[in-house]
């Protein structure tokens, strides 16, 4: 458990950044960027403040960007810097502070419907070699009645009508996905897939069971999340920057195995941490009411945590917390947390252990929003269930008794505990909370101040060279 709060310093030294999408030539900013179709939403929109949000391997070129959309607007650009959460989601946050009115999303993103700002994603033209993705997809799929849907990574979306040009003919049966940005307009039709800002209709008889996937592009969170929500489906793919095909060798059934094992984690949990991951993805709010109301409902403690992007050394200053659960977009809920001290699941995973009625049905969702009123993986909360009357449940991990049924909701938010407090010879009512009993409990509780007990003294040469190895190190013999 040590590596997993610390690394080796050398090594951080010498390792060398290498950039996951390669930079376009300086000479095609325009197309790369789509500066005419960025000036012309600017300029349509009336947009006096704009945001410009990039990925960390296209920040070189931030600064050019701006210029050249400012002298084609008039408008005040402004080139958000670290993003508040992951960089494929649009950072409404950051925008906010600077008062932008639109924002120009740079790079992957994973399209998730924004709460405020209006937003225009300009995912970069990368190239791709359709001859060379051609000839993979027959490599794979060499029978031309084949059912196939097409995905592609959002930076390949412009290739995809050629593709479709050279395979369609050959292959009847193929059906490439279309992108949506934002709220998909209108109700979703019989056999229409709806999902990751992808969009497209399944014909066959037995349903989307009867086709396989082919997806283009490098493998990363987007191919996970698409092969555990279609786990029924066989997928393929094709890396344009090795030109290589392959049959994606994941082992679904043990990926899904490892999610099923922290369901019954948080099934033992008595202290939950949600997470907040998002602050612009639509509902997040909504989401995070519902899931206090479970967790209440559930009997469990919860504590709502903003820390940014989350990773072992942030969490691991809540000990008091058995799990947490992370509220972002579908790309990031999928947190390995195999170095965290504690385990963080997603919302449905969540549902799955505290609602009963909700059932494993073979079907994975990463999105939260499929879980909200009116949305197609709703299941609503069932009655409580006197103590009495409750079906006696085993934890498959512990073998300790457990509740596993819902309580009837707190009629009124009760004050926590409350306890009487001698200070200066006078009377005085303070409240205790759990969290901070268990923080006094605590042998270290991080850095005191300690003002006016710490003697003044000059300022002296302090020790020289890194944490793992200071100059005056190692010079005395055991």
């Amino acid at each position: 458990m040590a590596a997993a709060f610390s690394s080796d310093g050398e090594a951080a030294l010498r390792r060398e950044l290498r950039a996951a999408v390669a930079a376009p030539p300086r000479s095609d900013l325009d197309g790369f960027y789509e500066m005419g179709r960025a000036a012309a939403f600017v300029r349509d929109g009336g947009f006096r403040k704009v945001a410009l949000q990039f990925p960390d391997e296209l920040l070189a070129d931030a600064v050019e960007v701006a210029g050249r959309m400012e002298a084609a607007t008039g408008a005040e650009m402004y080139v958000l810097g670290d993003t508040t959460y992951g960089s494929c989601c649009v950072d409404e946050v950051a925008a906010e502070h600077v008062g932008a009115e639109a924002v120009l999303h740079y790079g992957p993103a994973c399209l998730s419907p924004c709460r405020k700002l209006p937003v225009l994603h300009i995912f970069g033209q990368q190239p791709l070699d359709v001859g060379r993705c051609t000839e993979a997809f027959r490599e794979l799929y060499p029978e031309q009645q084949s059912y196939v849907v097409v995905l592609s990574d959002v930076v390949y979306a412009h290739a995809m009508g050629e593709l479709e040009q050279q395979l369609s003919p050959e292959y009847p049966n193929i059906i490439f996905s279309r992108l949506l940005c934002g709220d998909p307009p209108g109700p979703a039709v019989p056999g229409e897939e709806r999902k990751f800002g992808r969009q497209f209709l399944v014909e066959a008889a037995g349903g989307l069971q009867d086709y396989a996937m082919f997806y283009v592009g490098a493998e990363g969170l987007a191919l996970t999340s698409f092969m555990l929500t279609w786990n029924c489906c066989p997928f393929s793919s094709f890396n344009p920057i090795t030109g290589c095909g392959r049959r994606e060798t994941l082992n679904v059934n043990r990926a899904l195995m490892r999610r099923l094992y922290l369901v019954e984690r948080a099934r033992d949990a008595s202290v939950v941490g949600i997470l907040v991951g998002t602050l612009g993805v639509a509902g997040y709010l909504t989401v995070l009411q519902h899931l206090r109301e479970l967790l209440s409902r559930a009997g469990k403690r919860s504590y709502t945590l903003a820390v940014g992007k989350p990773n072992p050394a942030k969490l691991a200053n809540f000990l008091e917390v058995d799990i947490f659960v992370l509220v972002a977009c579908a790309q990031n809920s999928l947190l390995d947390s195999s170095d965290f001290y504690r385990p963080v699941v997603t919302p449905y995973e969540l549902e799955l252990a505290c609602n009963p009625a909700r059932k494993w049905t073979g079907n994975y969702l990463t999105d939260f929003r499929d879980l909200l009123p009116g949305a197609c993986a709703h299941v609503e909360l069932p009655p409580a269930v006197p103590a009495a009357e409750a079906v006696p449940d085993v934890s498959l991990i512990t073998g300790k008794m457990r509740a596993a049924h819902l309580c009837d909701p707190p009629t009124s938010q009760l004050p926590p505990s409350t306890t009487l407090a001698c200070r200066d010879q006078t009377q005085a009512l303070a409240e205790i909370s759990p969290a901070a009993s268990f923080l006094e409990s605590r042998s270290w509780r991080g850095l005191e101040q300690q003002l006016g007990q710490t003697p003044v003294s000059k300022a002296v040469q302090g020790r020289r060279g890194i944490a793992i190895a200071y100059e005056d190190e190692g010079c005395e013999q055991p």
